[in-house]
């Protein structure tokens, strides 16, 4: 795909305490490789990957690949920049919440983070993926699978356990997170949520494509 050919623009936010990850996981999923002399984010960044989606149909077969676009945000986990990085919650259509398998602190802030999101982001339920990381580090490890299981369950949110290093489970944490939020796009008759930013290649906003659909009979209700 070339620069501007594609369906849709979606951002993602990756969240979670400092040194939980985040940074080293966008890169794992953007470049397929591991850095671990990542120094701690500073502010805001992102990188970017274009994928193809296919939404599976009634019948489980795949349905047109729709081209796109993924920003994936990559914010500061410290207190000193928690209202900067909360200024751009809104404009995120997911999250990838993360949490350091090794670092118990890091787990019992997840509820917090919530919290933020419940407070900030575009509705009061905004989709999450939670993502124990550093999944690689087994002997190392404080948090308990069944407990962070448990706890996603509380929240109704999927939960995977991924590795940075490794890059086992952070393809099927961000491409959940994906199908999430186009199976949104679809079902929701009140299309204000979507932020501006996401339009389509042809010219038409998302909002406009996904009411032409729903007009032919293709209702996201």
């Amino acid at each position: 795909m070339s620069d501007g050919d594609y369906d849709y623009l979606i951002k993602f936010l990756a969240l979670g305490d400092s040194g939980v990850g985040k940074t080293s996981l966008l890169y794992q999923y953007t470049d397929g490789k591991f850095n671990s002399k990542f120094i701690t984010t500073v502010g805001i960044d992102f990188r970017e990957k274009r994928v193809v989606y296919r939404p599976n149909g009634p019948d489980g077969v795949g349905g047109r690949g729709q081209r796109i676009h993924l920003q994936l945000w990559d914010t500061a986990g410290q207190e000193r920049f928690r209202s900067l990085t909360t200024a751009f919650f809104r404009d995120a259509m997911g999250f990838l919440l993360l949490f350091d398998l090794t670092n118990e602190q890091s787990f019992l802030n997840v509820r917090n983070w919530i919290s933020q999101l419940q407070m900030h982001a575009y509705c009061e339920n905004p989709d999450i993926v939670l993502c124990g990381n550093k999944s690689d580090l087994e002997d190392q490890r404080v948090v308990k699978e069944e407990e962070a299981k448990e706890l996603a369950e509380k929240y109704g949110i999927p939960y995977f356990e991924t590795s940075a290093a490794t890059g086992n489970n952070v393809s099927k944490a961000i491409e959940t997170l994906l199908d999430l939020i186009m199976k949104r796009m679809e079902r929701c008759v009140d299309k204000s949520w979507i932020p501006e930013g996401v339009v389509r290649s042809n010219g038409h906003s998302s909002t406009e494509q996904l009411n032409e659909e729903q007009e032919k009979g293709r209702c996201g209700c």
